[in-house]
């Protein structure tokens, strides 16, 4: 949880807009003092930026599974120098939102850092309210994020009050936990088909509204749109919830095109969508269900097992400045280490939140969160029960590759071969068999790999030795 506070709420009034901002965390993950500066210029495309911020604020607040609206929580903001991110949650966890503003959007100058951007109620209500041919400058700093809005045509300005007083900046640890599965599971999809022009604004016509029935099925392009088709056909995606991208109406008279992903086996699950804007990119993620969050998918068990992989997280810590797109190749010839090692290490950062992973730039990116190290443990505790199985000493050898775990509940037979990724091995524990490890290894397979690290590591070190 960040304990970051802000100064200002987030207001328009006076003909400046201020979206109020938590203390930034800096490349040494330091509190930056107050004065600096995220961001100073102009916005291009005042009305689509605003809409987005919209869009952001409507998805936070609700509760797609079992509709239910929830309090507004507060984006997370990234300047990295060439793009500002703005990233948050449903209040469901099933829904994952970004906005890039890009270069080409902006005219000025951005930062590095990573903060909490406060967009409350009325602030959301001014911000529909702003008109294309608005003049729209933004400064974003640790005393507040001031923006001039001003009306061309009548020079009048908008006020909706001030107020000054501090409250404490509350980052869910489910949204952090939830930013490691999401970049893991994006690294896996590939790119199914685009809706350009008219066809990708027909398709958002067409979207349920928040509080409707769950629809699922194959989405699959039409000449005017795309339309739900109980099976699979050439460049369908599958949905499910059709009802979770409805957020997307707010911002339908802007869009270009609409790229749609999911995972590269083409199979039933998580689907994203890569809305193409002018001087901006939304990004909206769906879980396979609407009743599944990302912050329980453990998609990063099998990184967080493993010794060496922590080892190569820490130093390519390092080498992070916020960067927009992280080049793995320059990492590799840093540190000099296999392209395997620096991806599984990359995954691994991104379990505390320093790494984002971008689809549209087949990259991830930085972003920077305050440290927590007990947290890691406390959101993985499939972990924690393998670690107190190895502690316990209940892992014993039947074959190769076959090992018996003993659980207070009763023992288990886990087939586990080190030379392929863990999700390929086996348990007859109940949380497999109805699983199968798409949520992650159970606690057995973890704590055979667990074992197996640790026979390998005493073995090299005998080697050494003699």
């Amino acid at each position: 949880m960040m304990s970051n506070k802000f100064n200002t709420q987030s207001t328009l009034s006076t003909g400046n807009l201020a979206l109020a901002i938590a203390t930034n965390v800096t490349t040494n993950n330091d509190q930056a003092s107050h004065g600096a500066e995220f961001f100073s210029g102009t916005v291009i495309h005042p009305q689509i930026l605003a809409r987005c911020f919209v869009v952001l604020a409507d998805i936070t607040a609700t509760r797609y599974f079992q509709h239910v609206p929830e309090n507004l929580r507060d984006p997370i903001l990234s300047a990295q120098g060439d793009r500002l991110r703005a990233e948050v949650f449903s209040a469901c966890n099933g829904v994952y939102a970004r906005v890039d503003l890009l270069e080409d959007g902006f005219r000025g100058r951005i930062g590095f850092g990573t903060t909490n951007v406060d967009i409350g109620p009325e602030l959301r209500a001014a911000l529909i309210d702003i008109k294309p041919q608005d003049d729209f400058k933004l400064t974003i700093g640790t005393e507040g994020l001031t923006s001039t809005h001003r009306e061309t045509i009548s020079e009048s300005v908008v006020s909706i009050g001030e107020r000054i007083h501090e409250r404490p900046v509350k980052m869910p640890d489910r949204w952090v936990r939830a930013l490691g599965n999401t970049a893991e599971i994006h690294r896996e999809m590939s790119h199914v088909m685009t809706l350009k022009g008219m066809a990708a604004k027909g398709f958002l016509t067409t979207l349920p509204s928040a509080t409707s029935v769950v629809k699922e099925g194959w989405l699959t392009p039409t000449p005017t749109g795309a339309k739900l088709m109980a099976r699979q056909v050439a460049n369908a995606v599958f949905i499910s919830g059709l009802h979770r991208l409805s957020a997307l109406k707010r911002i339908m008279m802007h869009v270009n095109d609409i790229k749609f992903y999911m995972l590269r086996d083409k199979t039933p699950g998580p689907l994203l969508l890569e809305v193409g804007l002018p001087g901006a990119r939304l990004t909206i993620s769906l879980t396979e269900k609407s009743y599944v969050g990302y912050s329980g998918v453990g998609a990063l068990l099998e990184a967080l097992s493993s010794e060496k992989t922590n080892a190569d997280a820490e130093l390519i810590r390092q080498s992070l400045s916020f960067d927009a797109i992280i080049d793995e190749e320059e990492l590799r010839k840093t540190w000099g280490i296999s392209r395997a090692r620096i991806e599984n290490a990359l995954a691994l950062l991104a379990v505390s939140g320093k790494v984002g992973y971008d689809v549209a730039e087949s990259a991830y990116f930085h972003r920077e969160l305050p440290e927590d190290e007990k947290r890691i443990l406390k959101d993985n505790p499939r972990l924690v029960g393998a670690k107190k199985l190895i502690a316990a000493d209940a892992v014993e050898t039947a074959a190769d590759n076959k090992w018996i775990v003993h659980s207070k509940e009763a023992s288990y037979l886990v087939t586990y071969n080190s030379t392929v990724p863990i999700t390929d091995g086996t348990c007859t524990c109940t949380w497999y068999l109805e699983n199968l490890n798409r949520k992650g290894p159970c606690k057995h397979l973890l704590a055979v790999k667990l074992k197996v690290q640790s026979q390998t590591t005493k073995s090299l070190y005998e080697v050494k030795q003699s």
